[in-house]
């Protein structure tokens, strides 16, 4: 079974960057679609970006592209969310996701109920 444990949130000045990662245990990560969700005080959870499971396919929300990348590296069991250009909008607990039964990284942006979570890192973006 996969662990998810986030780090690399923080307070940021808006125009600031954060690389937030994603470690995982398990010797199955490879298997895994990933994804890095987010929930701002009072709302829903959303979705940020996702990534296939070999890497070859990203996904963003319409509100960070151009502006996050996600990537991993399965030969260290990591995923990452690089944020430029951050906004207090951005503010939020992010959280990393995985699912073995996603084929598109497309897929994980309209499916909330995934097989594994963390338990999120804050980022604050002030004005």
């Amino acid at each position: 079974q996969v662990q998810l444990v986030e780090s690399g949130g923080g307070l940021v000045q808006a125009g600031g960057s954060l690389r937030l990662s994603c470690a995982a245990s398990g010797r199955t990560f490879g298997a895994y679609a990933m994804g890095w969700f987010r929930q701002a005080p009072g709302k829903e959870r959303e979705f940020v970006a996702s990534i296939t499971a070999s890497g070859g396919s990203t996904y963003y929300a319409d509100f960070v592209k151009g502006r996050f990348t996600i990537s991993r590296d399965n030969g260290e069991n990591t995923e990452h969310l690089q944020m430029n250009g951050l906004k207090p909008e951005d503010t939020a607990v992010y959280y990393c996701a995985a699912d073995r039964r996603i084929a598109t990284a497309q897929a994980m942006a309209h499916r909330l109920s995934l097989e594994l979570w963390g338990q999120g890192t804050l980022v604050t973006v002030s004005a």
